[in-house]
C-alpha cells in the first residue's frame, strides 16, 4: 500500500515539473539494445492512431526487475502540451512492463522486456509528439523515446537538390517540398502550419520554424537553398555478427573467452578520399541471430573491438562510435582510447548479435560535436529527409500533425 501511494503521488506530482523541453534520456549501463519502432522496420515510431508500437529492451542484471512506462504529449517544441492525461489517452499509463522473459542458452544472461501501445490499458487519442517514459521500481526514470503520431490529411511532395551555395556545392543537400492543403481549410497558413526537418530520423539536426516561401492557391511552398540545407555526410559503415563463429567481410577474427569477441578490420579516413557509394541503413540496426530462432532472448552479446588510426587533424578531440544503437549518445561506453603501443585509438563495445550501421564523431573538450569529422561530407550521400507538417488552429490547446512526407537525396539533381 505504501509503494502504491508513493507512485501515485509522484505520478500526480510529476506535471507540475512540465514546462521544459523533453530530451530523450538514454539509459543506465546495464539496459541495452533498445528496439522501438511502428509497423516498418525503421527505429522510429511514425505511426497513424490506432497503429502499433513496438518496443523491446534487455537488462543485463536479469534479476527480471519491475519496470513502468508512462506517455506524455508534447507540443511542437517538445515542451509537454496544456492537454490532460485523459484528453489524449484512453485509460491509464503508468502501468508495469507484463511481458518479460530471461534469455536462453547464452553466455551473458539478460531479461528481455517488450511491451506494444496500443494494449488492453491505454491507447492514443490525439496526434502529435509523445514522449514514451520508462520507469524503475523506485519510480527512477531510466530512458525516454520519442515518437509521432500523425492523421494524413495533407499531401507533402519534394526533392533534394544540390546546394546551390559555393562553399558547400559538394558537401551539402538542400531540401524543397511543397504542402498541399487540398480541401482542408487554412485560414492563416503561416500562423496556423509550422514544419520539422530530419535528416535520417535523427533529432539533433532537425530543422524548425521555417515558414513556406510563398502559396499558390491550397498549397505552401519551401524552395529555400540555406534554410532548408543539410550536410551530406558520408554513408555509415557496417558490421554483422548474426553469425558468432564465421568471420565476414569487416571482421577480421573471432576470439572465444567469457563472452565472444569480433575484431572489426581497422577502418580509415573518408573526408579527403573521392565519395564511394554502398548501401546502408542510414545509421540503424537489426538483433539477430543464426544460432537460435527468437532473436530477442537467444541472441548473443558479443564485444565487437573497433579501431581507427590516429590523425593529427583530431587534436585533443575525443572519437566516439556513434549509431541508432545507443541513440547516438556520446557516452564513456563507446568512447575510444588511444593505444600508445600501435597508435590506433581503439574501443570495445558489449553488443547484441545482429547487423549495425556506425560512423566515428569528434568532440572537442568545449563540448563542440564534429559530426563528418572522420567520414566527410559528399553531396553524393544516400540521406532519407522526414517533414512533418504540424497545425494548430485558432483557439486550441496542443499541436497537431496533419501530414508527413519523406525524400531521399538517392536522386539528387542539380
Amino acid at each position: 500500500m505504501r509503494i502504491f501511494l508513493k507512485h501515485l503521488f509522484l505520478y500526480l506530482l510529476a506535471p507540475l515539473a512540465y514546462g521544459q523541453v523533453q530530451e530523450e534520456i538514454n539509459p543506465p549501463s546495464h539496459i541495452r539494445s533498445i528496439v522501438f519502432k511502428g509497423p516498418t522496420e525503421d527505429q522510429f515510431p511514425l505511426v497513424t492512431l490506432g497503429e502499433t508500437i513496438y518496443l523491446e529492451f534487455d537488462d543485463l542484471t536479469a534479476n527480471e526487475q519491475d519496470y513502468y512506462y508512462k506517455i506524455v504529449h508534447c507540443d511542437y517544441d517538445w515542451t509537454p502540451s496544456d492537454l490532460l492525461k485523459s484528453q489524449y489517452l484512453k485509460g491509464v499509463d503508468n502501468q508495469r512492463i507484463i511481458n518479460y522473459e530471461n534469455s536462453y542458452n547464452t553466455l551473458e544472461t539478460y531479461s528481455n522486456y517488450q511491451l506494444t501501445l496500443p494494449n488492453e490499458n491505454v491507447s492514443l487519442k490525439v496526434s502529435g509528439n509523445y514522449m514514451l517514459e520508462i520507469y524503475n521500481s523506485g519510480y527512477e526514470l531510466q530512458f525516454s523515446r520519442r515518437f509521432v503520431v500523425y492523421k494524413d490529411i495533407l499531401k507533402v511532395g519534394g526533392t533534394v537538390k544540390r546546394s546551390r551555395d559555393f562553399d558547400f556545392l559538394n558537401e551539402k543537400q538542400v531540401v524543397h517540398f511543397t504542402i498541399n492543403a487540398g480541401n482542408f481549410r487554412l485560414v492563416n497558413p503561416k500562423k496556423e502550419i509550422k514544419v520539422a526537418i530530419l535528416q535520417n530520423h535523427y533529432w539533433p539536426t532537425a530543422l524548425y520554424n521555417i515558414p513556406p516561401q510563398f502559396t499558390i492557391g491550397n498549397e505552401l511552398v519551401y524552395r529555400y537553398d540555406q534554410e532548408t540545407a543539410f550536410f551530406g555526410g558520408n554513408e555509415f559503415l557496417l558490421f554483422d555478427t548474426s553469425d558468432l563463429r564465421t568471420p565476414t567481410s569487416q571482421i577480421s577474427h573471432i576470439e572465444v573467452r567469457d563472452l565472444y569477441h569480433h575484431y572489426l578490420f581497422g577502418d580509415d579516413y573518408r573526408y579527403d578520399e573521392p565519395y564511394t557509394y554502398f548501401p546502408d541503413i542510414n545509421g540503424d540496426f537489426v538483433v539477430r541471430t543464426l544460432q537460435g530462432q527468437d532473436n530477442s532472448r537467444e541472441a548473443e552479446y558479443t564485444n565487437v573491438h573497433f579501431s581507427l588510426p590516429y590523425e593529427e587533424t583530431l587534436g585533443l578531440d575525443d572519437i566516439y562510435i556513434f549509431g541508432k544503437f545507443n541513440n547516438y549518445a556520446l557516452e564513456d561506453w563507446n568512447k575510444m582510447t588511444y593505444n600508445e603501443k600501435n597508435g590506433m585509438m581503439e574501443a570495445e563495445l558489449k553488443m547484441k548479435q545482429g547487423f549495425y550501421n556506425y560512423r566515428y564523431v569528434a568532440k572537442s573538450e568545449e563540448g563542440k560535436v564534429r559530426l563528418n569529422a572522420v567520414g566527410g561530407n559528399f553531396h553524393f550521400t544516400e540521406n532519407n529527409y522526414l517533414i512533418l507538417v504540424y497545425y494548430r488552429d485558432f483557439g486550441e490547446i496542443y499541436d497537431s500533425v496533419i501530414g508527413i512526407g519523406s525524400v531521399s537525396s538517392a536522386n539528387i539533381s542539380n
